[in-house]
């Protein structure tokens, strides 16, 4: 079996994976404060910095597909966090009050996360290794 978590540990889909699981897990903990995962906090923040996004740039700027956007949108509307405005073809998005006083949770889920990784990993290895795989993302795509 030992064989079986050598070939494991050695490939980086399966270590980045593990990695995802585990971050994601503390991720979720944190963000509980906002009463929304970290995805929808994410996407909320965006519009709260750029209120009066394009849904395409949105997309853009989260790596997230047209209908995963449209989807979270959708949802975010409904809690009357968000409203879509429809300009010819294009969608913009803008964040209502409810949405811009909810920021300051979001803040401090962000906080208490980035706090965790650095009690878990130290600050010096927390920036190497987002500044890494950054770089990773950008040789990738």
């Amino acid at each position: 079996m030992s064989n079986v978590n050598e070939i494991l540990c050695d490939c980086l889909y399966f270590s980045n994976n593990k990695l995802s699981r585990i971050m994601g897990k503390m991720a979720d903990e944190e963000f509980r404060i906002t009463g929304l995962s970290p995805a929808y906090a994410f996407l909320l923040s965006v519009v709260n910095e750029k209120n009066g996004i394009s849904q395409k740039e949105l997309g853009e700027v989260l790596h997230i597909t047209a209908s995963t956007i449209t989807r979270f949108i959708d949802k975010l509307e409904g809690r009357l966090y968000l409203e879509r405005k429809i300009q010819g073809k294009n969608s913009y998005i803008y964040s209502t009050e409810k949405g811009r006083e909810l920021q300051k949770d979001i803040n401090k889920a962000w906080n208490n996360l980035h706090e965790r990784y650095e009690k878990h990993i130290g600050k010096d290895d927390y920036i190497k290794l987002t500044k890494l795989i950054n770089n990773t993302c950008s040789k990738l795509e």
